[in-house]
């Protein structure tokens, strides 16, 4: 399958800032980070620096995934919410497009994942070798071709939420990697990261920052 990165044109949207967090809502189709070869420089990392040139980078939402993410803005800041993440401080709250209808209405995924070498970046789930990784998922409304669902990852691993629905034989709609046939013939990948709630770095004073969900 030939990819050809074609990032938004549009400038970051800024949810947040101060002396130690920025806060923005990150597009669908854009990097967080610089990609491998010059084509996939751009990115929105690159794109803030222009802004923020102090900028630095504390975790990673997939290319296809939109919605909140955080930067710090000092060493501190950086060290701070990475340990938030680490530790599983943090609260991150998606909302997803499944494929079909899900049932029942809430419950949790715990299956480990690994990433799958000869097929990377794709992951997979592994008893014997993979990382624990935990979902907890709610539905928010259903029909019969479609589930909404709210999702809360307990753990940070790559691509958790796509595999974890895929293994309930859900994927989300628009999926470039785990979806298939009709579920994934849609204009993007339906997964948006919608609020995060962390600890501030100055303080420690709870602070929630979201995004309104695009689809």
């Amino acid at each position: 399958m030939s990819f050809t990165y074609a990032p938004p044109p549009d400038a970051p949207r800024i949810i947040h800032h101060d002396h130690e967090i920025l806060v923005v809502d990150k597009q669908a189709g854009l990097l967080s980070v610089p990609g491998k070869g010059e084509d996939r420089a751009d990115c929105l990392i690159g794109r803030l620096r222009a802004i923020f040139p102090q900028v630095l980078l504390v975790h990673r939402l997939d290319l296809d995934t939109s919605g909140v993410m955080i930067f710090a803005l000092t060493p501190h800041a950086q060290r701070h919410l990475g340990l938030q993440f680490e530790k599983r401080q943090t609260k991150k709250t998606y909302v997803a497009r499944l494929h079909g209808r899900l049932q029942p209405a809430t419950g949790t995924v715990d299956l480990p994942l690994i990433v799958d070498w000869p097929n990377r970046p794709v992951q997979m789930v592994d008893h014997e070798n993979g990382r624990p990784a935990q979902t907890d998922w709610r539905v928010v409304k259903a029909s019969d071709t479609e589930t909404r669902v709210r999702l809360m990852p307990l753990t940070g691993r790559s691509h958790q939420l796509r595999v974890h629905m895929l293994s309930l034989g859900h994927p989300i709609l628009g999926d470039p990697l785990y979806a298939t046939g009709a579920a994934r013939d849609h204009p993007r990948l339906m997964l948006h990261a919608e609020s995060l709630r962390i600890r501030h770095p100055d303080g420690g004073v709870a602070q929630s920052f979201s995004s309104s969900v695009p689809f």
